[in-house]
C-alpha cells in the first residue's frame, strides 16, 4: 500500500520515513506517551480513554461523533489494550466506541493493567 493510502485508512504509517532511530526506539517502548502525562495533570486527558486524535478522524464518527467526544481522551484505552497496531481503523473506532459506552472503574483497572503487560511485552506498538 502506498503511504498516502495507508495514512487515509489508519491515519499514521507503519514505516514512517519521519521517525529517526531514537523515535522508533521511543515508540516501540511507548516512552513517547510519557509528554501526555503533563496533560492529565492540566486535566485535558485521562489516564484511560479513547485515544485521542486529530480532527479528521473525528468526522469518521459520523452520528457517533458527540458520544465519542463525551469522554475524555486517554493515555491508554479499550482499543490500546485490545489490539492497537494489529487492528483496522474501522475497529478502532467500534472499540473506543464500546469503551465510551460501556465505561466503569472496573474497565478502567482491566484496561491499565492489560496496557502494562502489552507495553512491557512490546505487542502492538508500531
Amino acid at each position: 500500500m502506498n503511504k498516502k493510502r495507508e495514512w487515509d485508512a489508519n491515519f499514521k504509517l507503519e514505516n514512517d520515513p519521519r521517525i529517526t532511530k531514537v523515535g522508533n526506539i521511543l515508540r516501540k517502548t511507548s516512552l513517547d506517551e510519557l509528554p501526555q502525562i503533563l496533560n492529565i495533570f492540566l486535566g485535558n486527558m485521562s489516564i484511560i480513554g479513547p485515544r485521542p486524535v486529530i480532527d479528521e478522524e473525528v468526522e469518521l464518527y459520523g452520528k457517533d461523533k458527540d458520544k465519542f467526544l463525551s469522554v475524555k481522551p486517554g493515555l491508554t484505552g479499550y482499543w490500546a489494550a485490545n489490539g492497537r497496531s494489529s487492528t483496522t481503523y474501522e475497529e478502532r473506532m467500534e472499540m473506543e466506541l464500546y469503551y465510551v459506552e460501556n465505561c466503569s472503574i472496573w474497565l478502567d483497572i482491566k484496561i491499565f493493567f492489560k496496557t502494562i503487560i502489552s507495553v512491557l511485552k512490546r505487542e502492538g506498538a508500531v
